[in-house]
């Protein structure tokens, strides 16, 4: 079994956990080490972009992250998923799911003209519910990062993920299954800064 629960599936080599990809790599370890490295790489050459910010877009992004790594870079996944306790979106409800998520984003205009309370109360909500869409075999955080970082800096102000350690990323995650967006606002509340200069 992976660490998704999937056991084998399409996504990884024979008798294997460890997901195909485009480097050839066998090793989970090196095949984690090479993912971490060619995706700082990727997002540091993607530019910010103003909204709309859809679910295609979501997708485009994560496109761009691991188009170096895997085949199905930017596709919706195939195979059900979950993780210890926690299972994520059935695969069937994936593209619905996504069209309520983003709509809502829209309606709310990308909560551009919010205080940075009415932000980390509202993207903390939005963070919670794109992780239990899960869209993507993996990379599912990583892209979500990304696009949250165009949200902040779209409704004018700084961001800095330095201060967030992966234990309370984890458990704001685990949190936000149940609707408890407590801790993915206290996330948030660390990374999001000042008033970016007019």
């Amino acid at each position: 079994m992976d660490k998704y629960g999937v056991g084998q599936d399409p996504y990884c080599y024979a008798a294997s956990s460890v997901l195909v990809n485009k480097l050839n790599i066998s090793d989970e370890s090196d095949l984690e080490n090479a993912e971490r490295d060619l995706t700082q790489v990727a997002a540091e050459a993607i530019e910010f972009c103003p909204p709309p910010y859809d679910f295609e877009f979501f997708k485009e992004l994560h496109r761009q992250l691991f188009e170096d790594i895997y085949p199905w870079a930017g596709e919706v996944r195939i195979v059900d998923v979950s993780k210890g306790s926690t299972r994520f979106c059935t695969t069937s409800r994936i593209e619905p799911e996504a069209r309520k998520i983003f709509s809502k984003l829209a309606e709310q205009r990308w909560f551009s003209g919010c205080t940075r309370d009415e932000l980390i109360k509202n993207i903390a909500e939005f963070s919670g519910d794109l992780n239990i869409l899960h869209p993507f075999r993996e990379g599912n955080g990583r892209a979500m990062r990304l696009l949250c970082d165009f949200i902040v800096i779209n409704a004018g102000y700084q961001v800095d993920w330095s201060p967030v350690d992966s234990a309370l990323w984890l458990q704001a995650s685990i949190d936000s299954v149940r609707c408890d967006y407590q801790a993915m606002q206290q996330v948030y509340s660390l990374c999001i800064g000042e008033e970016l200069p007019v």
